[in-house]
């Protein structure tokens, strides 16, 4: 099964419908952080997504 729940990236409510926030219409994302394995192979560029969403982020605001 997999995850329900959504986060409004623009207001922050959560919602269950997948494509856009019912109210304010914004994007919606998972909310669930990633699984976390000590061994992962692609932390390297998880990492570099993560960074360059932050930057987007400042730079939007």
């Amino acid at each position: 099964m997999g995850w329900l729940l959504r986060k409004c990236v623009k207001c922050g409510k959560y919602t269950l419908n997948k494509e856009k926030c019912p109210y304010c219409g914004g994007n919606v994302k998972i909310p669930h952080p990633a699984k976390f394995s000590p061994d992962d192979k692609y932390v390297k560029y998880k990492r570099m997504l993560l960074r360059e969403a932050e930057e987007d982020e400042k730079n939007n605001n």
